[in-house]
């Protein structure tokens, strides 16, 4: 699959010249396309989300069934010590 790429006459936010696509591709010391591969490979882990967008917030519901699911798994009997860190 290609893609045309049409550069630009200055360098701007959205866009480079030539010279400065031969420049980063010399800096790196790999060839042209594989320093656009890594320009948009950078710019994806930036603009993009890690993770899938979930439901939004819990409801009520949801919390106390959290709740009440948690409190089946700890423990009991009587408190031997506690510490606090203020």
């Amino acid at each position: 699959m290609s893609l045309l790429l049409k550069f630009r006459d200055r360098d701007t936010p959205f866009g480079v010249t030539r010279e400065t696509l031969q420049a980063l591709s010399e800096k790196l010391g790999v060839n042209e396309t594989m320093t656009i591969h890594y320009a948009l490979s950078k710019l994806a882990h930036d603009v993009l989300p890690g993770y899938e967008m979930d439901d939004g917030p819990l409801t009520p519901e949801d919390r106390a069934s959290i709740a009440s699911a948690a409190e089946a798994q700890m423990p009991k009997g009587k408190l031997r010590s506690k510490k606090s860190l203020f």
